[in-house]
């Protein structure tokens, strides 16, 4: 599970960083504006720029791009994420990109193919050079399961079904001689868990490798990371995510959001120092409602923000690469 160990890898004084798809700011007010001239619904984002931007974050030194996992857009929730399949795009990704982790968050199990999702997930994986982290959950939009012929009720026990063919990789779902191919170069596949998935709490801790956790504030995050942690034991990663509206100025103090805020990069610097301080290894920036270009708000992240928590973790796997490619 070498991308987890990345995923977390840091000098110890704050999270790791990366990013949450789609790289778009479709959200803030001028992003509403262009959505609306382009006859976009409200939540499709606009991904003309996608692969440029990725390969942005990846040469910029972002340690993940996350994906959600929304098959069908509903305007009652109003969120396309991506709009891509989650697994064609990160295939996609792991061909554009040459460092950066792919994670899902969170492919919704009981909704697919089981077969079909192992090979999707290991041809990523593959693909990707051992950079996939499969975030997984039992799903939240009930319109979703009579379209895919799949029970709602059961959602839990077929998660549970699912993730065991992850574990065991099909062998106890496949007649003897055939094989599923091809296998994920990592061995196991890192499963990360976006909330209980219908599940308990100790099974969630016992069966998963890190959570999936919704934006809050540190102090929503120093109970929910205490309570993974009494289940889940104190290595398995705990990832969350902050919608950020990053500000101009620099000394702008955090002016809190839903599932975030708007602050200047002191204050973000500040308050992913408390997100650590609170449990959080890891945090995906979500830039929808970011009212400047999202590649310019990437570009000042990365000068000024991410070598404060990544840097020496950045030397360490650089100097890991020399000796493996020495």
């Amino acid at each position: 599970m070498q991308a987890l160990e990345h995923l977390v890898a840091t000098h110890g004084s704050g999270p790791s960083i990366g990013l949450e798809l789609p790289l778009d700011n479709d959200w803030s007010p001028a992003g509403d504006t262009a959505r609306r001239a382009a006859g976009r619904p409200f939540g499709v984002p606009d991904i003309a720029q996608h692969a440029r931007l990725a390969k942005l974050a990846d040469k910029l030194g972002f340690r993940a791009l996350w994906a959600r996992d929304v098959p069908l857009y509903d305007p009652a929730f109003g969120d396309a994420a991506q709009v891509f399949e989650v697994f064609s795009y990160l295939g996609y990704l792991a061909g554009v990109t040459e460092r950066i982790l792919l994670g899902t968050a969170a492919v919704v199990l009981p909704l697919r193919e089981p077969v079909l999702t192992l090979k999707s997930a290991a041809t990523v994986d593959y693909l990707s050079n051992g950079r996939l982290m499969l975030g997984v959950a039992s799903g939240d939009r009930p319109v979703e399961y009579p379209i895919f012929n799949r029970d709602y009720a059961l959602r839990g026990e077929r998660f549970r079904e699912q993730v065991a063919m992850v574990r065991d990789w099909g062998a106890a779902a496949l007649p003897e001689g055939i094989a599923l191919l091809p296998r994920p170069q990592q061995n196991p596949l890192p499963l990360l868990v976006a909330g209980l998935a219908q599940q308990t709490p100790d099974w969630i801790g016992t069966h998963m490798d890190g959570c999936l956790a919704y934006p809050g504030t540190p102090e929503d995050h120093a109970r929910r990371s205490a309570q993974w942690r009494s289940v889940a034991g104190e290595h398995k990663p705990y990832v969350s995510f902050i919608h950020l509206d990053l500000a101009d100025d620099a000394d702008a103090p955090l002016e809190r959001h839903r599932f975030g805020g708007r602050m200047g990069r002191h204050a973000l610097i500040a308050e992913l120092a408390a997100l650590h301080a609170a449990g959080v290894q890891h945090v995906g920036l979500h830039l929808r409602r970011n009212r400047r270009p999202v590649a310019e708000t990437m570009e000042e992240i990365a000068q000024f923000v991410l070598p404060v928590f990544h840097a020496e973790a950045d030397v360490r796997r650089s100097e890991e690469d020399d000796a493996v490619a020495a």
